[in-house]
């Protein structure tokens, strides 16, 4: 596999191109022969398999290590990895880490700005990324109570809607991972990225209208079938919609940076307290339908957390959020923006996510990529 910014791949001026992903590929279908595993066309979920929710036991935390060459985060790339580094110190505390470079040459890399954190928790793979989003372009584990009791879902990935490739690194890196861990491995025929989904582990999922229903995903595939295969590919039995996101997050509306279970029956959702702002009406929209919905006859209980003041720059508005908040198996870290709000936030995650820490991590240069703690992160469930 070729990483971007190989002579054989276009390349890009990141300084004039503030998104974190750009061109006009079209991602390759690469699909191993050898993980052919979902031979009798069974769906996870009729073979056992579910979506464990984000707080239950991890084995590990994914991620992939930025590139110097990458389009993430447009001259500002040094500025950014200290936050790689502290997340790494934070996750490395809670947990092992695995994290996915491209050669040898980004491993020094990675290794050189880790150089005082415990790299014993930390395992490098030669899984080359284009940009660093692993919550997006990594692979969702599920689990099931027999053997092989994990499995990986390789959903289709075409960067927020075919956007900004290329993405044809990023687009395999589900089978690369089941391959190398040596995985069953299920492909839905469908567009998801990780960071659109949230589930409770015990059959619901929270998911938006903008996002999963857009044209840019899967124009042929109506609601209908698109949930179909949240049930057939997560094990969920709920779905719960809600209806769009927030100016300046060019996902279409993720939900983990709207609202996240903190436990089976409570979700966090963020609210705009600023009624001249142009993301009240959205998000009260989406409060609206949370106080309205039910799992298994019964109300949703409902935290609000606000969002932080809003941030421009270079003349756009960047989707900060608190609920791109990531739980870790001793910790939930936090994305903070030097904001009043910070403290309020991390109080109210306190208080909804009980027995871990909860640590702010400083994401004012992080955010200039368009996501923080959530979208980088992916977490492998502990069988």
């Amino acid at each position: 596999m070729l990483c971007r910014g190989s002579s054989l791949l276009p390349q890009w001026d990141a300084v004039s191109v503030p998104y974190r992903r750009v061109s006009n590929w079209t991602a390759r279908a690469w699909r191993p022969t050898l993980l052919a595993v979902n031979a009798t066309n069974e769906t996870p979920a009729a073979l056992g398999y579910r979506l464990p929710a984000e707080w239950e036991p991890h084995a590990a935390t994914w991620l992939s290590w930025p590139r110097r060459e990458g389009i993430s985060f447009p001259g500002s790339f040094e500025r950014v990895l200290p936050t790689f580094r502290a997340l790494v110190a934070e996750l490395v505390e809670s947990e092992p880490v695995c994290i996915n470079v491209c050669n040898g040459a980004h491993e020094a890399e990675a290794r050189a700005v880790l150089k005082d954190v415990d790299l014993s928790r930390v395992t490098f793979y030669r899984i080359p990324t284009n940009e660093p989003w692993c919550r997006d372009h990594g692979p969702i584990f599920l689990t099931r109570a027999e053997e092989p009791k994990l499995g990986v879902v390789d959903w289709d990935y075409n960067a927020w809607g075919n956007k900004y490739p290329p993405f044809d690194l990023d687009e395999v890196v589900p089978t690369r991972v089941a391959e190398t861990l040596k995985l069953p491995v299920f492909y839905p025929r469908m567009l998801l990225e990780g960071g659109a989904i949230d589930v409770n582990g015990a059959g619901a999922l929270l998911t938006t209208e903008s996002c999963l229903l857009n044209k840019n995903r899967n124009p042929n595939l109506g609601r209908a079938d698109v949930e179909q295969r949240l049930r057939d590919f997560f094990g969920v039995r709920e779905i719960l919609w809600l209806a769009r996101g927030t100016e300046g997050d060019d996902t279409d509306g993720h939900i983990d940076n709207l609202a996240r279970f903190v436990s089976e029956r409570k979700v966090v959702a963020v609210i705009e307290e600023n009624r001249t702002d142009e993301n009240y009406e959205p998000l009260q929209e989406n409060l609206a339908r949370l106080r309205e919905m039910k799992m298994d006859g019964d109300k949703i209980d409902i935290v609000t957390i606000p969002m932080p003041k809003k941030i421009v720059r270079d003349g756009m508005r960047l989707p900060a959020s608190y609920a791109n908040f990531y739980v870790a198996n001793t910790c939930v870290l936090v994305p903070t923006f030097a904001d009043p709000a910070d403290e309020i936030a991390l109080s109210i995650l306190r208080d909804g996510v009980p027995n871990r820490r909860v640590l702010g991590i400083d994401c004012r240069e992080l955010i200039w990529g368009l996501g923080t703690l959530h979208c980088l992160t992916q977490q492998q469930p502990a069988v």
